[in-house]
């Protein structure tokens, strides 16, 4: 089992959470608490399912909870752009990091329910 933050998918959402903090820095007042607090506690929560799915024998419920959360920062991400609380490049950029979380956790998750066979290639 690798150190959780040497993990290439813990990289990107510490790079997410890292973007989406400066995003929400400059919401105003009245959306700082109902939509950039929800979207910084939701980063925050990605890097700490990488921990557990990292940590854990059964990964999916890990897994699977990630996926959802990422789907609600997708939503609140696309909120806060249409209403002009955070600009649109940063937005892209921030959707492009979800994204690349999305589909390593999904590999993840495919590698993790692999049976396993007892060794590594062919044995004829």
């Amino acid at each position: 089992m690798a150190i959780h933050t040497q993990l290439p998918i813990y990289k990107v959402a510490y790079e997410m959470l890292d973007v989406v903090s400066d995003l929400v820095a400059n919401v105003p007042r009245k959306f700082k608490r109902s939509i950039g607090e929800k979207i910084d506690a939701e980063c925050i929560e990605i890097a700490v399912l990488v921990f557990r799915a990292n940590v854990a024998t059964n990964k999916e419920p890990h897994l699977v909870e990630l996926l959802e959360r990422l789907q609600v920062i997708e939503l609140l991400l696309r909120l806060a752009t249409d209403k002009r609380l955070i600009s649109r490049g940063g937005y892209a950029k921030a959707i492009d990091l979800s994204t690349s979380i999305g589909k390593q956790a999904n590999g993840w998750r495919r590698a993790a329910s692999r049976p396993l066979h007892g060794g590594q290639g062919r044995h004829d």
